[in-house]
């Protein structure tokens, strides 16, 4: 329908693209695109966002609305609805304004009259590659008549403000003032047959499979749910794997117009519903549209009188990203580093840029950044491929990460033997020399450690290595003339990256290879020479030398300080912003506490949650952050008592190493077993002592780059090259050393929004344990499952406990009371002041050698990871019941 120069506002869909993105809106721009790619779509024309913008000038009172749905909270359900009832109610009293309803009735006579019509909703945020937004806003079908018309425009325009779309935009982050809505009018089509169609597969994430969806009658049956579809499943070779459904009802037009339910006759019900080469047609066709977009789509595709036409096609936005795609196209094992750390969330460019820096293996890219780590959805994976092919490191590897995730451990195994990977496998000596080489050191070091080597002073070499690399590093970075200037001083972060990694893996890495060894051969001969493995759960009991242990224990000692002032405990429940440590002086016991603090966060300023990541504000930056552990260890237990528990833990771990070693020497033989267990029990203890020890320095040595890349920010805010600090943090450490020394590349301040964007956007994905390069999400063998309502996870930490879950997503955030159960997606050392509180642990995250399970097992509390959602399928409040033992979680009472 060519459009009227006096038009105001109509668009025909083919001349609808998406750079009239704010005028007609995501799925009138989409159209658009299709038709000019030569798609068949059903003609008709849009209303654009002027004419929403002139209906909402009738609405009294907005501007007050406005403002209570930018400080709505969208977990606050109730007032969702209070404000989303208002304003519908508001605008349901305007009627369409005149000049609008003179254009809307033009064009839909100059369309034809003797036609109906699909009335769908084209919001500004909707489509879009990040929010689809499917489903939030009305659709009206068999529009038949003026009247029907107007009203089923009304209709989609309110329907910006349904309790779902208002839920939807404030989880998402979309301005509800920036969110406009055009209307696509587009000719009725009565198909045959009509469903989706989804270019890549949702639920494995595959992009080189099709998924097609078909029934009967209008597709708005498949899209709602209302029927079981037939589904085909289309390879990228042509196969077809088809699933034929009983498809009881089907959506029919009305006469008098709008569209009812009906049922399928019985002949159909169970039959094929799209032949064979249709459903080929449809793959190839949504092929083509996937490329003309760029992106996987769905598409609502209907097919009547022996052709295919499309009715909407969109971005799929619940598939992970992919990391940039390999030259070769070899297919790639990508493995989550954010699972590896027991820390998946969203990590912004300047944070990826310095851990893949930091990261000892691989080769490097030309800004140093290792070529074994990938990024995607703004968090980093191992690419495990070329491990993988390797035959030597394969288990190890596989072993390895099994320790921290034992479906992914069996998952890389059962990936690394099929036909699909082992067919792009190819020889490459250069691989296989140095995969050999950390192999067989690893092998020694674990060889060495087991046999002979010296535990008694291991955790003192430890200490000193962490003591003289720190030295190493401060000299190297600021220890130059400041005249050597800012760029000089980010070259020698990026060389300490590269070149410190090397010596921690060595000396405080490798000994984890140690200790898994000796837990697994421990556990074998407890149960060879004794029958069982009750003693060794003990042996993980306050650890010699666990620095998570020990700031845990610091913090009950500044709990302990607040214990019995209420008015400082106030004042850490509701501290002023910006919180200012000499606003506690004046408080009962304020400066005591305040000096201990400081004090605390001499030895522990640099930690914080997600400290892997560099742009994370410390607690020296922040220490506010701490004051909701320090208030659930002062509402718990007494004074001192965090002390007595570890004391009464070392003694419950001695007693446990005494009756396990006499039980030993009562058999055959017993004397020389004993002291083969009692080698490997040192071994372990001293090792696993060790653990926190390689993560401690890490963010030591990241503190003194986070310092040094603050000071050479503010001096880029200063001269205006950066308009605030936080830019910085948007940019890779290579690009701030160019902006440093003088190289601004055109269009700065567009690179940073883009990234800021995304970045936000990324924050709402939840990553994947392990996927391929084509997209496919490997799970591995899922727990078996258990009675209704029991969840299955993996067993970290012995015993059973019952109590209220308390479900925190952030440890600042927590309001946990004496015996309550933490119900958390993952923990890292930021978490561990609220261990003292809780009776049970239940994560998504982690495995035997995850931080959450060790500490854990340390405290004596019994506790569960590996359970899938458990933070959305616990409920807050309620009783569960947690068995360490058997790995499950179930409601009760």
């Amino acid at each position: 329908m060519p459009r009227s120069t006096a038009s105001e506002f109509i668009v025909p869909l083919s001349g609808s693209s998406r750079d009239q993105l704010e005028e007609v809106g995501g799925k009138a721009a989409h159209l658009g695109e299709l038709i000019k790619a030569g798609v068949r779509v059903p003609d008709g024309f849009c209303l654009t966002t002027r004419a929403f913008r002139r209906f909402l000038e009738l609405c009294q009172g907005l501007d007050k609305i406005y403002v209570q749905l930018e400080q709505l909270d969208p977990g606050d359900l109730a007032a969702v609805a209070r404000i989303g009832a208002d304003v519908r109610g508001r605008l349901g009293e305007s009627a369409v304004p005149e000049d609008v309803r003179a254009e809307l009735l033009d064009a839909w006579r100059r369309s034809g009259t003797g036609h109906s019509y699909a009335v769908r909703s084209s919001a500004t945020t909707e489509d879009l590659a990040d929010a689809s937004f499917a489903g939030q806003h009305d659709t009206c079908l068999n529009v038949d008549g003026a009247d029907q018309l107007l009203d089923s425009v009304r209709q989609c325009w309110i329907s910006l403000f349904t309790d779902r779309a208002i839920g939807y935009r404030s989880r998402f982050g979309h301005g509800h003032r920036q969110a406009e809505l055009a209307v696509v009018v587009q000719r009725m089509v009565l198909p045959e047959v009509a469903g989706v169609m989804f270019t890549a597969d949702p639920i494995s994430g595959h992009r080189r499979t099709v998924v097609v969806n078909a029934s009967y009658g209008l597709g708005e049956a498949v899209a709602s749910g209302r029927v079981n579809p037939d589904l085909y499943r289309v390879l990228e070779d042509g196969t077809i794997h088809r699933t034929i459904a009983d498809k009881r009802i089907m959506i029919r037009p009305l006469p008098s117009g709008g569209v009812a339910e009906q049922d399928t006759p019985q002949a159909l019900r169970t039959a094929q519903a799209l032949p064979d080469d249709r459903v080929a047609e449809l793959a190839a066709l949504g092929r083509r549209i996937q490329e003309r977009f760029g992106s996987p789509q769905d598409i609502e595709w209907t097919w009547s009188d022996g052709r295919i036409e499309v009715i909407q096609a969109r971005p799929i936005t619940s598939l992970f990203p992919l990391p940039q795609p390999p030259a070769d196209r070899r297919l790639r094992v990508y493995f989550s580093f954010g699972h590896q750390q027991v820390m998946t969330d969203a990590i912004k460019p300047l944070g990826t840029s310095v851990l893949r820096t930091f990261f000892p293996f691989g080769r490097r890219h030309p800004d140093g950044q290792s070529t074994q780590q990938v990024v995607a959805g703004s968090r980093i994976f191992f690419d495990y491929t070329e491990a993988l092919h390797s035959p030597l490191s394969r288990r190890m590897l596989a072993r390895a990460a099994g320790s921290m995730d034992q479906r992914v451990g069996d998952a890389l195994l059962a990936l690394a033997g099929s036909d699909r990977f082992r067919a792009h496998q190819r020889f490459d000596l250069r691989r296989e020399l140095a995969i050999n080489a950390v192999v067989v050191r690893t092998a020694a070091r674990v060889s060495a450690d087991l046999c002979w080597g010296r535990m008694r002073t291991k955790q003192s070499r430890a200490v000193a290595f962490a003591e003289r690399t720190l030295a190493e590093c401060r000299a190297a970075i600021g220890g130059q003339d400041a005249a050597d200037g800012g760029a000089n001083v980010l070259a020698r972060i990026q060389h300490s990256l590269r070149t410190v990694p090397i010596g921690v893996f060595t000396e405080l890495t490798l000994p984890q290879g140690s200790a898994m060894t000796a837990r697994r051969l421990i556990l074998r001969l407890s149960r060879n020479w004794l029958g069982d493995i009750r003693d060794v759960p003990a042996l993980d009991k306050s650890l010699p030398g666990n620095l998570a242990t020990e700031m845990a224990l610091e913090i009950g000692d500044l709990a302990d300080l607040v214990r019995d002032q209420p008015a400082l405990q106030a004042f850490l429940a509701s501290f002023p912003e910006p919180f200012r440590p000499g606003d506690l002086d004046p408080l009962p016991g304020g400066r005591a506490f305040r000096r201990a603090l400081e004090a605390f966060l001499d030895d522990h300023g640099m930690r914080c949650p997600g400290e892997i990541d560099i742009t994370r504000e410390r607690w020296s930056e922040r220490p506010e952050q701490l004051f909701a552990g320090i208030l659930v260890n002062a509402r718990t237990g007494h004074r001192g008592e965090h002390r007595e528990r570890h004391r009464a833990a070392e003694r419950a771990a001695e007693q446990a190493v005494a009756g396990l070693l006499d039980r030993i020497r009562k058999t055959p033989l017993g004397r020389p077993k004993a002291a083969v267990m009692s080698r490997l029990i040192g071994v372990y203890r001293t090792t696993m002592g060790l653990r926190e020890h390689q993560k401690y320095l890490t963010v030591r040595l990241f503190d003194i780059y986070r310092r040094a890349i603050r000071t050479e920010v503010r001096a880029l805010v200063a001269a205006g090259v950066l308009a605030r600090a936080t830019d910085a943090d948007f940019l890779t450490l290579d690009e701030l050393r160019r902006l440093v020394d003088g190289d601004v590349p055109d269009g700065l301040c567009d690179i940073i929004v883009a990234r800021r964007n995304a970045h936000e956007a990324d924050r709402f994905l939840r990553p994947p344990r392990l996927f391929t390069s084509e997209g496919e999400l490997v799970t591995g063998a899922h727990p078996a499952p258990g009675a209704d309502g029991v969840h299955v996870g993996v067993p970290v930490s012995a015993g059973v406990v019952e109590g209220r879950a308390r479900v925190v997503l952030r440890p600042q955030d927590a309001n946990l009371d004496d015996g309550d159960i933490l119900v958390a997606r993952f923990t890292d050392p930021a978490w561990t002041p609220l261990f003292a509180a809780v009776s049970g642990i239940v994560l998504e995250i982690g495995g035997l050698m995850t931080h959450g399970a060790v500490v854990a097992r340390e405290l004596g509390i019994p506790s569960v990871a590996g359970v899938d959602d458990a933070t959305r399928l616990i409920k807050d409040g309620t009783r569960i019941r947690v068995d360490g033992t058997a790995g499950t979680v179930e409601p009760i009472g």
